[in-house]
């Protein structure tokens, strides 16, 4: 791996212009040490920087990238969209067309509404629960991360975690006041919530896999179980599949898990790259939306044609053999992996549902968030810096999910292997 000069001198720059440097703290590589590097062009699974070093890329832009990056069908969607115009604020055809999309793969999914970000699809899914339920209080899980919403930023992951926070100041507390913060895969502590308050909860959000403390998965019998109990006590049930979304499966994780849920909020890879967001479920309960119910949403970049035409190009190319090639090289790496740390007697827990996976280093397994933090952060630093030398860039922080595009090949995924192999070796000898 040659300099980044340009990249440490564009980032001082920077630093004097953008808070911390960036636009979205993970980014910074405090978690990691050292400055981040800033690309110049993308193609497939190869990012360059802007001093020409190249990188295998496992972050796939935070999980939209499910074809790799500048795919030719999306470039070429967005292109001729944009000659038609870039934004209209009246309905336009594109919203029809992925909205059919979306109901199609989503069987939970009769109505859906498009927004701008997975943030805001969350915090309008929330809304929504409370206005149909009439109910106020609402349940989430340690660890998962539903976007930067003042009353959901409690215990929260993604970059909260990285940099010790889990709770963001200038939230005022009367605002998280409603908000119940259980561990994840504990049944134990979801009854105990709704005992202890009856006829109050309006909704459980989770994510169906959790991918903002790295990744876990459910215990068996876990989401099925969140799904009975909600709807014997008559609160809904909401999966934030803004990751899991149409990467696990077509259907997200509630078809790759038999599972279905109220509401679904959705983004990344229904975008194609471009910032989008989307939530939906069953008829009676979107209908409570204005313009025909009284809870209020809006934005007048919503169903934005370019994002619009981005994402149906790349839901258009999704079917069996897209998810059979993700697990085959998901596979390859989780087993590739697990030998080498094997090799270097270095103890990993390599977490992989698909093409999602997450390596912790700790000897304990992990199930939730308590297990994630008990994970060696600095060791990770140290194998994250080794890999990036490397010329493959992994998530900068312990508690972020990698991910695996069609783009990259088996050869991507052995030289990958044969750079980790060499970190963990020097991992194990210090």
């Amino acid at each position: 791996m040659g300099s980044r000069a340009r990249s440490d001198e564009l980032f001082a720059e920077a630093l004097r212009h953008l808070p911390g440097g960036v636009n979205s703290p993970v980014r910074a590589f405090r978690a990691v040490g050292g400055n981040p590097f800033f690309v110049e062009h993308a193609s497939g699974a190869r990012m360059w920087d802007i001093d020409g070093n190249q990188y295998i890329d496992y972050v796939c832009t935070w999980g939209p990238a499910i074809h790799g990056h500048a795919h030719p069908r999306i470039v070429r969607a967005v292109q001729e969209t944009a000659a038609k115009g870039t934004s209209f604020g009246t309905p336009n055809p594109l919203e029809v067309t992925m909205a059919k999309l979306v109901c199609d793969a989503f069987p939970s999914i009769e109505k859906v509404r498009f927004c701008n970000s997975g943030t805001e699809a969350c915090m309008s899914a929330v809304r929504l629960a409370r206005g149909y339920t009439g109910r106020d209080k609402i349940i989430k899980f340690e660890g998962c991360y539903h976007g930067h919403v003042d009353s959901l930023l409690v215990k929260a992951g993604s970059g909260a975690l990285t940099f010790g926070q889990p709770d963001s100041a200038g939230i005022p507390s009367s605002f998280a006041q409603h908000t119940i913060v259980l561990p994840f895969n504990h049944e134990g502590a979801v009854r105990s919530a709704f005992m202890a308050n009856r006829g109050k909860i309006a909704a459980v959000i989770l994510e169906p896999v959790p991918g903002n403390a790295g990744v876990y998965l459910p215990k068996p019998g876990y989401l099925q179980f969140l799904r009975e109990i909600t709807e014997r006590e008559g609160a809904l049930l909401i999966f934030d599949e803004v990751m899991t979304g149409f990467r696990l499966a077509r259907g997200g994780a509630q078809e790759l898990f038999d599972v279905r849920p109220d509401l679904t909020c959705l983004g990344k890879i229904i975008g194609g790259g471009l910032p989008v967001g989307a939530f939906g479920g069953r008829r009676e309960i979107m209908d409570c939306l204005a313009p025909e119910g009284p809870v209020y949403q809006a934005g007048t970049l919503s169903g934005n044609p370019l994002a619009m035409a981005a994402g149906i190009a790349s839901l258009e190319m999704l079917d069996q053999t897209t998810y059979e090639r993700l697990e085959q090289l998901g596979s390859r790496l989780e087993s590739g992996f697990r030998e080498a740390a094997r090799r270097a007697g270095v103890p990993v827990q390599f977490n992989r549902c698909g093409s999602m996976f997450c390596a912790y280093f700790t000897s304990e397994p992990v199930r939730n968030l308590d297990d994630a933090m008990r994970s060696d952060r600095e060791r990770f630093a140290r194998f994250f810096r080794a890999m990036l030398e490397a010329g493959v860039y992994i998530a900068p922080s312990q508690f972020e999910a990698g991910f695996i595009s069609t783009a990259h090949t088996e050869e991507d995924i052995d030289l990958t292997l044969a750079a980790a192999a060499n970190a963990l070796q020097t991992l194990g000898t210090t």
